[in-house]
């Protein structure tokens, strides 16, 4: 029931800039916080950021702030993440998620590559 879609991931220079949309369905969008997630190639998925049901609170993994925006758009049921600096050590697969009823759930992913 509950579904989750990224989109937005693509081949960028490092430096550049970079949007991911994901599109959730299934759930009340605006009463749930939700999350991205990345997992590059042989490292554990990691948690990059968060952001509260209303959009009032975010929160980043030290590596990604200043760079990493998170945002969301609860009449479109959308979560966001802006790119921004990208390092070739962000390369990975994006992935969105949100703890709904005691279960997590993911998205398919989108690959975000980062090289010259």
């Amino acid at each position: 029931q509950v579904q989750l879609v990224e989109s937005g991931g693509g081949l960028v220079q490092p430096g550049g800039s970079l949007r991911l949309s994901c599109a959730a369905s299934g759930f009340t969008f605006s009463t749930y916080s939700m999350s991205w997630y990345r997992q590059a190639p042989e490292k554990e998925r990691e948690l990059v950021a968060g952001i509260s049901s209303t959009g009032g609170g975010t929160s980043y993994v030290d590596s990604v702030k200043g760079r990493f925006t998170i945002s969301r758009d609860n009449a479109k049921s959308t979560v966001y993440l802006q790119i921004n600096s990208l390092k070739p050590e962000d390369t990975a697969v994006y992935y969105c998620s949100v703890l709904h009823r005691g279960k997590v759930y993911w998205g398919q992913g989108t690959q975000v590559t980062v090289s010259s």
